[in-house]
């Protein structure tokens, strides 16, 4: 607007303004064409004027003026959705086009109903969002065709329509599409060629390290633990004293078992001797005679297990078990476990594998070992043994015992690491390998 140019009516401003206040007020898109198509009307004098919502490359009749909601049945709308397909190719660009039928040449069919329903023009207002694509369409029915100067006051009107259209459709737009029969069928189809794909089966499972070459240390007799006289994860070499029990029971017990056998000694003697002046002492001196090697028997045994108080290593390697504060003190029985003398040079992963996750495993196949210690460097081997009974591990889980070897003589192999364990099995189709678990779940809970 130029300096010579009359400035708009401060009615016409106070109007503009009021439309622009309900279009940015509308809570849907239904409420903001009903606005468009019926508020418009006090400063453009219509016929009749409908708004139609871009859908691809047809229109959607949203509201006529006047109306609450067209039926869809009538004559005329279904006559309007034949024209309004050839209105959208004569609107090419952002500006609004006046249209008559003297002045373009519409379809034969377009032109019967013009003359019959709508006046001699027809404005056509687009409505876009700022990428420029068009939204909707507003379309008035008038005798003549509006001054220049009144678009330059409805632009702004028209700008805020079409920026309150884009937000209330935001969502609705980002999931507009939808397939059609053929692409639903061609979906399924490429689904289910992706079903009967073979993959590699495979399963994670907790893992340690352990030594393919470890001896159980248990202890040798009933007693308490006295000394430990290694720490854990020590190199041992044959003969290295372990561990050792309290000897004062057996110490007692064994000095009491000598005094007993120099009683007995004695007794024999005494009864050897009489024998010779009084013959009923002989037929003692059988009684005495066992009696003293019964004693002679508990005190050897007593002093045996004296010498196995001490335990030594029997092989050389790694001593392998808890805190030695835990075992200090503790009561143990015979053959109970207190430690392992491992070989580190031979490291093993010692896998659980949950029967939940169990798969079709056999000595071969292939395993990869995450350390928890070192996740960008993993162990590479494969399965030497395979338990047919699971059992439950430390932590309640019921799962299968595997043992695997590793690769190599990787440095961070170390004893007593953790990790996880990947398990590779047979090939199988990638609907088994993904329906696998859902299926087992569904048969034990249907019983089927």
């Amino acid at each position: 607007m130029t300096m010579n140019e009359p400035l708009p009516h401060p009615h016409l401003l106070l109007e503009l303004d009021a439309l622009r206040d309900k279009a940015i007020a509308a809570d849907s898109l239904n409420a903001l064409a009903f606005s468009m198509a019926n508020d418009l009307y006090p400063l453009l004098p219509f016929h009749q004027a409908l708004v139609f919502a871009q859908r691809e490359s047809s229109l959607e009749l949203l509201n006529v003026s006047g109306l609450s909601r067209p039926s869809e049945d009538s004559p005329y709308l279904v006559w309007l959705r034949r024209a309004s397909r050839w209105i959208a190719t004569q609107v090419a660009d952002g500006e609004p086009v006046w249209l008559t039928p003297d002045t373009t040449t519409p379809p034969p069919d377009v032109v019967e109903g013009w003359s019959e329903w709508w006046p001699s023009g027809l404005w056509c207002i687009p409505l876009q969002d700022r990428e420029g694509q068009r939204l909707g369409l507003l379309m008035l029915l008038l005798e003549q065709e509006p001054p220049t100067v009144l678009w330059q006051h409805l632009k702004g009107l028209v700008n805020t329509w079409g920026y309150c259209w884009a937000a209330l459709t935001r969502h609705r737009r980002l999931g507009r599409w939808r397939p059609n029969r053929k692409q639903l069928l061609l979906g399924l189809i490429v689904l289910g060629a992706l079903l009967l794909l073979p993959v590699r089966q495979t399963a994670l499972a907790p893992t340690e390290i352990v030594s393919r070459q470890a001896q159980i240390i248990s202890s040798p007799i009933d007693g308490v633990i006295e000394q430990i006289q290694v720490r854990p994860n020590q190199p041992v070499e044959t003969g290295t004293p372990l561990f050792s029990l309290d000897e004062t029971t057996l110490r007692s017990r064994a000095e009491v078992l000598g005094k007993e056998v120099a009683v007995a000694d004695a007794e024999l003697q005494a009864a050897s001797q009489r024998a010779f002046d009084n013959p009923q002492s002989k037929s003692e001196l059988t009684l005495l005679q066992g009696r003293a090697q019964q004693r002679r028997a508990e005190l050897a045994a007593v002093q045996a297990q004296l010498k196995r108080t001490k335990v030594l290593s029997p092989r050389g390697g790694v001593a392998v078990f808890s805190d030695p504060n835990d075992w200090l003190g503790k009561p143990v029985v015979t053959g109970e476990r207190i430690m392992q003398v491992a070989d580190p040079s031979q490291p093993a992963m010692l896998i659980q594998l949950a029967v939940a996750d169990a798969i079709a495993l056999e000595p071969g196949a292939q395993v990869t070992l995450f350390l928890t210690a070192y996740p960008l460097t993993p162990l590479k081997g494969q399965i030497l043994e395979t338990s047919y009974q699971a059992r439950p591990s430390d932590e309640g889980v019921v799962a299968y015992r595997l043992l695997a070897s590793i690769e190599g003589a990787p440095e961070h192999a170390r004893l007593g690491l953790h990790g996880t364990a990947k398990l590779y099995g047979g090939r199988v189709m990638l609907g088994y390998y993904l329906l696998r678990r859902p299926l087992a779940t569904l048969r034990a809970w249907s019983g089927w």
